[in-house]
């Protein structure tokens, strides 16, 4: 009756039973979607052995298991509630109280995943339910249901009493607030239906105006009305401002007197009220729009009829292109200064002065005919940004703009900016014979293959000086731009040194992981390099042959390490790595714990030729990697332990930002103080697997607390992170192939049900 499903009987209390088979080859879990009849009522009596006693259970509850593999999916869970019979579905933190006294599993069924195999849903008896999801069925003894009594302790019945009691009288008042509050709203009621009737003025008949805002909060009921203030609405001289007139209503002479009388407030504007001042004014305005109209069209024709000889005049073309829009401001300016005044009426003249200034500062700078004006006061020497107009289009633009600077074509231009010029174009040319004497002399320096390394020491020398790598980078930008980038003149070596003067690498790091801070010179380039540079601090390393021992050697450096500093360095370092916050790491999903999903983002590719490096160099500023764009400017630069030396490490030192491109991974933006939980969900945004589905691990570490934080989990920036995901099997043939990579079943994976 209860199929292979039946594991479990627990006769008192409750009955449960579930289990997900195995196949009998594989030994492997696998979900039947076959559909199982379960009852209302579950008699057990004939399976006893003793057959006195109560043994019918009433189903109680069902645990519906969604999705089409055995290791992983989602449950929701249907309880009855045995003091009503009313059922309840539990999905996560969504609850949800069933139609009905009856059990309804007809939608978790239709939701459910399709499957090959599944099969059509039977008919279902009278008190049977048929289901191919559910995974859990609880039983509840009916006698045990039945005799469920409870009894009242006399002091919470008299509570109860006490409750109810405050309850009736709570209801009384509040019927009583309700009836005032009906009496005082059909009062109001006549009252505005009364006024809105006589609202309306009559042609002919005296009126008033009155503020819209106003108006409308009389209407509302909820809140009382305030005495009219009609100041918002006045302009300079103290009268009703005609732009104004559209947030203002008309209304009769009767129902002004009523709403003053009652609600004070003012001042009253009436049909004298409408400023005439300020009328004329708009009506000039809009003259001059309308002849601004006709003037551009001249302007513009003006401007086709090529200009001879000296009868003309210099205009900026950006002045041309927009000085429309700059007369339309200029005629503007009136209203903006008249709603100023109003302002300062009205309580808000610091929000409007300050804007009108700034307002003021932007059309300094956009003031017409300006952008052909020279740092001197004179005409620009740059012919591309202006041209000639003629005499008749010059006046009309003088109608709009009678302080323009004025340059007639006969007009030299400014002779001090010819000088400085002529001193570019020199200073141009001799930065660029600068460059290619500098790298003639410098090969070395300028291709990194031609460098000697630490990790390989040349026989020719026993000496080596070292240099900044930032030195390097900024020389070789200035060598290969010398228009575009400044020259290099000091060396810089003060950011390789602490405060104390010592040198902040050992000789072992700068083999390793520091051999990016600096660059190794040879001592004959080194010569080259003092005569070319301000040299700062000379930083060499030598090399000392052990007596006896021709393959051993003792480095030592000048000057020497400092050992404090060295270690705060590497507490620093570390802090860091532990502190980072919007720093990038690397997902890179597996298959067969072997084989790379090569297909998963084609877009990145190893490379990091020298070439690709230039072509960076040469991007425009603010320009970012477009396959790793994210994660740009995220992982914080390591800093020295002394507040001093912390500017030189920002200046001096630049670690490498080249990202590490893995193919087959993606990049995410993480924090220190993030969980892996909050991680989870970002690389079920990027690779579409579930949290429960996803396997992590990092230098193979597994990393299961969803608690936890990347920070205490060991996840630094640059990190890469091995994303195992726990597929479906889809046939049993599958199942052979991956047996030796299989987890042990976890069939509440995902949930809180698993307490270890």
């Amino acid at each position: 009756m209860l199929s292979t499903r039946c594991e479990l009987l627990l006769l008192s209390p409750e009955l449960k039973l579930g289990h997900l088979p195995s196949h009998r080859q594989t030994g492997q879990r696998k979900k039947l979607n076959t559909y199982i009849g379960f009852p209302e009522l579950l008699d057990m009596k004939p399976f006893m052995e003793q057959k006195s006693g109560a043994y019918v259970y009433k189903l109680s509850a069902v645990l519906i298991h969604r999705g089409v593999s055995a290791y992983s999916g989602h449950y929701i869970a249907h309880v009855k509630d045995p003091q009503t019979g009313e059922w309840y579905k539990f999905n996560d933190e969504d609850t949800e109280k069933m139609e009905g006294k009856k059990l309804q599993l007809g939608m978790e069924e239709d939701l459910a995943e399709p499957s090959k195999s599944q099969t059509r849903k039977p008919k279902c008896g009278k008190g049977t339910h048929c289901s191919c999801n559910a995974y859990m069925l609880v039983y509840r003894q009916q006698i045990w249901e039945n005799s469920l009594t409870v009894e009242v302790p006399a002091f919470l019945q008299e509570l109860v009493e006490r409750d109810n009691c405050k309850f009736e009288e709570w209801c009384n008042e509040m019927a009583e607030m309700r009836k005032q509050s009906v009496a005082r709203g059909k009062i109001k009621h006549e009252e505005v239906k009364e006024l809105y009737q006589r609202l309306p003025a009559e042609a002919g008949s005296p009126y008033d105006f009155i503020s819209l805002e106003w108006l409308q909060k009389w209407l509302d009921k909820s809140t009382p009305p305030k005495p009219i203030d009609n100041t918002a609405c006045l302009c300079s001289h103290g009268k009703l401002h005609p732009d104004k007139i559209c947030i203002m209503k008309r209304i009769s002479e009767y129902v002004a007197d009523f709403f003053y009388r009652r609600y004070g407030g003012g001042p009253r504007l009436n049909v004298k009220a409408l400023c005439k001042d300020c009328v004329v004014e708009r009506c000039r305005i809009l003259r001059l729009k309308n002849q601004l109209n006709e003037d551009y069209k001249t302007v513009t024709n003006l401007l086709k009829i090529t200009v001879k000889g000296s009868d003309g005049f210099w205009v900026g073309k950006a002045s041309l292109r927009s000085w429309r829009q700059l007369a339309l401001e200029q005629l503007n300016e009136q209203d903006e200064d008249a709603e100023h005044s109003n302002g300062k009426l009205n309580g808000n003249a610091p929000n409007k002065d300050g804007a009108n200034e700034e307002k003021r500062e932007e059309e300094e700078e956009l003031n017409f005919n300006e952008d052909i004006v020279c740092p001197h006061g004179d005409l620009c020497i740059s012919e591309n940004e202006r041209r000639v107009v003629s005499k008749e289009a010059w006046k009309k633009l003088k109608q709009y703009f009678p302080k323009a600077p004025e340059f007639p074509n006969n007009k030299e231009c400014c002779s001090q900016c010819k000088i400085l010029e002529h001193e570019g174009e020199e200073n141009k040319a001799l930065h660029k014979m600068m460059a290619s004497e500098q790298k003639t002399s410098l090969q070395n320096l300028f291709h990194d293959k031609c460098r000697p390394c630490l990790g390989s020491w040349p026989q020719e020398t026993d000496e080596l000086y070292i240099v900044s790598q930032f030195f390097v980078e900024e020389w070789r930008k200035f060598v290969r731009r010398p228009t575009r980038c400044s020259p290099v003149s000091s060396l810089g070596n003060s950011a390789l040194l602490c405060p104390h003067g010592g040198l902040m690498f050992s000789y072992a790091s700068m083999t390793k992981e520091d051999s990016k801070l600096i660059a190794l010179i040879w001592p004959s380039e080194w010569e080259r390099i003092q005569k070319l540079f301000v040299v700062d601090h000379i930083i060499k390393i030598t090399r000392t042959q052990v007596a006896g021992e021709p393959e051993s050697a003792l480095y030592s450096s000048e000057p020497q390490l400092c050992p404090e500093c060295r270690e705060g360095l590497l507490c620093q370092q570390q802090r860091d790595l532990r502190e980072y916050t919007q720093a990038t790491i690397y997902i890179h999903k597996v298959v067969d714990n072997k084989k790379v999903m090569k297909d998963a983002a084609p877009e990145l590719n190893v490379s990091s030729s020298e070439a690709e490096e230039e072509r960076e160099e040469n991007k425009p500023e603010g320009e970012q990697d477009p396959d790793f764009n994210q994660s740009n400017g995220g992982a914080k630069r390591q800093k020295l332990s002394h507040q001093s030396h912390v500017s030189y490490q920002k200046q001096g030192i630049r670690r490498s930002t080249r990202h590490r491109k893995v193919r087959g991974g993606k990049a995410l933006l993480v924090s220190a103080n993030q969980t892996l939980k909050e991680l989870k969900i970002q690389i079920m945004h990027a690779f579409s697997v579930a949290p429960f589905d996803q396997n992590l691990s990092i230098n193979g570490k597994i990393l299961s607390d969803d608690t936890a934080t990347l920070g205490s989990l060991g996840v630094i920036p640059e990190s890469v992170i091995l994303l195992k995901a726990d597929e479906p099997i889809a046939d049993y043939e599958a199942m052979d192939d991956v047996m030796q990579v299989c987890t042990p079943e976890e069939g509440f994976k995902g949930t809180g049900l698993l307490g270890h």
